[in-house]
């Protein structure tokens, strides 16, 4: 699957951006391959925390708050793609998808 210029093979389970192959950890790479099968939805910390590391918090997680940070500075200049939805979480808004 790619949006714009971030392709995530989750077969291989491999990510370039920009055609240059990027190293992610597994829940990076989980998190990042929801939020394209999702794109364009705005999806709460509790949706990520519940869908990609299979639990509720209780009381509040930073967990998606730093990884959604990780994942930023990974996609380098593709950082856009991933957007704070306030007062909800985060979303990732691409245009070309395939």
């Amino acid at each position: 699957m790619q949006i714009d210029k971030v392709r995530l093979d989750p077969a291989r389970r491999t990510v370039e951006v920009n055609g240059e192959e990027i190293h992610f950890t597994f829940k990076e790479f989980e998190l990042l391959h929801y939020l394209m099968l999702n794109n364009g939805l705005a999806l709460s910390r509790d949706q990520l925390l519940e869908s990609v590391w299979g639990f509720a918090a209780e009381g509040e997680s930073r967990t998606v708050d730093m990884h959604i940070r990780l994942l930023r500075q990974k996609l380098g200049s593709e950082d856009y793609l991933i957007q704070t939805v306030r007062g909800v979480g985060y979303k990732l808004e691409g245009g070309a998808q395939t």
